[in-house]
């Protein structure tokens, strides 16, 4: 009978120790109610199709994709972060703008590797990602945002829902204003 190492041992242990969920992901914080709205704008869904792109395109969003089939906007704005700062991004120690890894690697029999390399976030920007989709039917309007944050090195570092009250209710606002007929003017 072969041995078993000590480590293989350990990690069977380890393995038999996982354990599952309690539930699913979900968006934390929950949206909020005023994300769910009845559809008021005249011409039914595709009349609130319209309203909606041209509310966020004048909102300085950049349309991602459509499906009219599915009463579908996907649309995305996303802005630099001056001053910016990671608190975590000290701790890992490449806060200066520059990023060194590398390693050291010893081979059994005849290998022995070390590696070091620079790179990138020199000359880059925090960014700001913010995404907006709605779902658009006869009967109502749902909104859907989320807010991702990068770092310096292209790293994503905060991402969180933000599918709250004061920003559906300002599109919800905006929506209804847009929808109403323009008067000319003489």
């Amino acid at each position: 009978m072969k041995p078993i190492p000590i480590t293989l041992t350990c990690l069977l242990a380890l393995a038999g120790c996982q354990v599952t969920p309690d539930r699913l992901p979900q968006a934390e914080p929950a949206p909020s109610a005023a994300c769910y709205f009845p559809n008021h704008v005249a011409g039914g869904e595709l009349g609130a199709l319209r309203q909606s792109v041209e509310v966020l395109t004048e909102w300085g969003f950049e349309l991602d994709s459509t499906d009219t089939a599915l009463g579908l906007v996907s649309a995305s704005r996303q802005k630099a972060l001056h001053g910016y700062y990671d608190p975590y991004d000290r701790a890992y120690g490449y806060g200066s703008g520059m990023r060194l890894f590398g390693g050291l690697g010893i081979g059994r029999g005849s290998g022995v590797g070390v590696g070091l390399g620079f790179g990138g976030g020199l000359h880059q920007q925090p960014l700001e990602v913010e995404r907006v989709s709605l779902l658009i039917s006869e009967e109502s309007v749902r909104i859907s945002r989320d807010i991702r944050r990068f770092d310096h090195l292209g790293d994503i570092r905060e991402s969180y829902s933000a599918s709250n009250q004061d920003f559906c209710q300002r599109f919800e606002s905006a929506l209804g204003q847009s929808s109403r007929p323009m008067r000319s003017v003489q």
